[in-house]
C-alpha cells in the first residue's frame, strides 16, 4: 500500500510516547564547568580528570602535537606519545604490549572482532557492557550467552563446541552492580577447553589490584599468553579512548585487521597526554585505588546495601522506573547527583540508583551524602 503524505519518520512519535509512558524516555542535561552539586554520578574514580598535572599533561601534548591527531594512526595519527603511553601502561598493570583506540567502546569492537570472526565461538555473560554485546553480533562468530558470573554453564558451550577457536568474553568488574568476575575460574575453564579470555578492565583498572593495576593483576593473571586485556581511559584515568593489551602478537594482529584501529582517526594527543599524566599521579600515588574503595563501602552502608562493593559502583536496586527517577530527584534537589539506571540498560524490575565513588571525595562531601541518601531512602 502507498502511504503518500506519511512521513517515514512519523512511527518515533509512537516510540517516543510509548518510552514516555513507561519512565524511559532519556533526555540530556548539559552540565556546567563547576557543579554546584556533590557528583555521585560520573566514572572519575580516582578524581583525576580535574587534577592539575591532568591538565597540564593534556594542554602540553596539545600544543606539541595540536589539536587533531590529523589521520589514522596508519598514515599520520600515530606520535611518539601514542607508543610513549602505550608502553607505560602496558608495564604497569603487567601486559606485553599496548594498543591505543579512539574510545573503550572502539577498542572492545576491534579486539573482540579481529579475535573471533566466521567459524568461530564467542561465549558472553549475560550482563556484559553493551559494547562487547555489539562486538559479538558484528562477529559473524557463533555467539552463546551464558547466564550472569555462569562458569559452569562457560565450560558447557566450550566442551560442545565444534569450531577450532573460541573466545570468552566478560567484564572484570560489571558496570551496573559493580561486582567483580570470577575471573580465575574462568580462565581455568578457557585453559582446559583451549580458549582465550577477553577481559574488560573498564571498571577495575586504577580501583582494583595492587596500587590500580586492575583485576586481572589481582588475581595473578597479568600477562597471561591467553589473556587479552581491554579498557577505557575515561574512567579512573580521568580522560578519553581505550586500550587493547596482551601478547605482542595480539598488537601486530589487531594492526593489521581491527576495523575500527585502522579506519579511525588516531585519538587526540590532548587525551593521551592527560590519559599518561594521570596514569604518572597514579603510579606516584597508589593509595588512591585503596581510598576509592573504602569510600564505596562507606556509600553502601548509607545506603543499606548490606554487601561490600566490590568496585566504585555502588548499585541501590529499587524495582521500578519511576521509583528510581522520584529518587534520583530527590537527592538532586538537595544537592547530590547521583546515576538512575533503568531498562534497556539492567532487567525490568530492577531500576536503581547508581552512585559512584571517588577517591577524593572529602569528609565534608560524605556527610552531605549521608544524610541525603540516608533521607530519600529511608522508607516514609
Amino acid at each position: 500500500m502507498t502511504r503518500v503524505g506519511v512521513s517515514p519518520l512519523a512511527w518515533l512519535d509512537e516510540v517516543e510516547a510509548e518510552r514516555r509512558a513507561a519512565g524511559l524516555r532519556r533526555s540530556l542535561r548539559a552540565r556546567p564547568p563547576v557543579g554546584a552539586e556533590l557528583d555521585l554520578a560520573s566514572n572519575d574514580y580516582l578524581g583525576l580528570s580535574q587534577h592539575p598535572r591532568v591538565l597540564d599533561g593534556g594542554v602540553d601534548a596539545l600544543r606539541t602535537w595540536g589539536a587533531g591527531s590529523t589521520g589514522s594512526r596508519l598514515v599520520t595519527g600515530n606520535t611518539e606519545l601514542h607508543e610513549d603511553f602505550e608502553d607505560l601502561l602496558a608495564g604497569f598493570v603487567g601486559a606485553a604490549s599496548a594498543l591505543v583506540f579512539s574510545s573503550g567502546y572502539t577498542a572492545n569492537l576491534g579486539a573482540v572482532v579481529s579475535l573471533s570472526g566466521p567459524g568461530s565461538l564467542l561465549v558472553s555473560d549475560a550482563l556484559t557492557h553493551a559494547s562487547l554485546v555489539d562486538a559479538c553480533r558484528l562477529s559473524r562468530a557463533r555467539v552463546v550467552v551464558t547466564p550472569h558470573a555462569d562458569v559452569a554453564a562457560v565450560g558447557a558451550a566450550l566442551a560442545a563446541r565444534s569450531e577450532d577457536r573460541a573466545v570468552v568474553v566478560t567484564d572484570s568488574v560489571f558496570s551496573a552492580d559493580g561486582v567483580a568476575a570470577p575471573l580465575r575460574d574462568l580462565h581455568e575453564v578457557c585453559r582446559r577447553h583451549g580458549a582465550l579470555l577477553l577481559v574488560d578492565e573498564a571498571h577495575g583498572l586504577g580501583v582494583r589490584g595492587d596500587g590500580g593495576r586492575g583485576l586481572l593483576h589481582e588475581v595473578g593473571l597479568a600477562g597471561a599468553p591467553d589473556v587479552v586485556m581491554t579498557t577505557t581511559l575515561s574512567k579512573a584515568l580521568g580522560s578519553q579512548g581505550g586500550v587493547v593489551l596482551g601478547p605482542v602478537s595480539v598488537r601486530n594482529h589487531l594492526i593489521d585487521a581491527a576495523r575500527p584501529f585502522i579506519f579511525d582517526t588516531g585519538l587526540a594527543p590532548a587525551a593521551v597526554g592527560a590519559a599518561r599524566a594521570a596514569l604518572q599521579v597514579l603510579i606516584e600515588e597508589p593509595w588512591r585505588a585503596q581510598r576509592v574503595l573504602d569510600r564505596a563501602a562507606a556509600l553502601a552502608l548509607m545506603c543499606g546495601v548490606a554487601e561490600v562493593p566490590s568496585s566504585a559502583v555502588v548499585s541501590v536496586i529499587l524495582g521500578e522506573p519511576e521509583v528510581a527517577l522520584a529518587a534520583a530527584a530527590a537527592c538532586l534537589e538537595r544537592g547530590v547527583r547521583v546515576g538512575c539506571f533503568r531498562p534497556p540498560t539492567v532487567p525490568v524490575g530492577t531500576s536503581r540508583l547508581r552512585l559512584t565513588a571517588r577517591a577524593s571525595l572529602t569528609e565534608e562531601e560524605m556527610a552531605l551524602a549521608r544524610e541525603v541518601l540516608t533521607d530519600v531512602l529511608t522508607p516514609a
